[in-house]
């Protein structure tokens, strides 16, 4: 896995911007809502999502994973290599992790998405 599939599978996404945050962090973004994080100056790449309360937990328990620094009360978890999960598993994870941001905007913003 590589940061740019994973933008790609991130780009997919309706309405997803990206933007450089803290001088080290890509960020993807719906409505100005951050929902995963690229660590960009760290080897090997990390990353953290967001989760349910449910996935944190499980996430968090496997090797290469732990609670994200500053986040982990709001259920976001740390990939400490980009490469500990599958194409199909970050595709899985990035969709969950925007699904739970898009589900806490206002519903005329979920619709407008939606239409995308």
């Amino acid at each position: 896995m590589t940061i740019e599939e994973l933008q790609d599978i991130c780009r997919e996404l309706p309405g997803v911007t990206e933007d450089i945050k803290w001088e080290n962090d890509l960020c993807f973004c719906v409505e100005s809502k951050i929902f995963l994080v690229v660590g960009l100056n760290q080897s090997p790449a990390t990353a953290s999502f967001k989760a349910t309360p449910e996935e944190f937990a499980a996430m968090t328990e496997r090797s290469g994973f732990a609670p994200a620094p500053y986040l982990a009360r709001h259920h976001w978890v740390l990939a400490k290599s980009i490469h500990h999960l599958t194409r199909q598993e970050w595709a899985q994870h990035a969709r969950k992790a925007y699904e739970l941001v898009v589900a806490k905007l206002p519903k005329k913003v979920q619709q407008a998405l939606q239409q995308r």
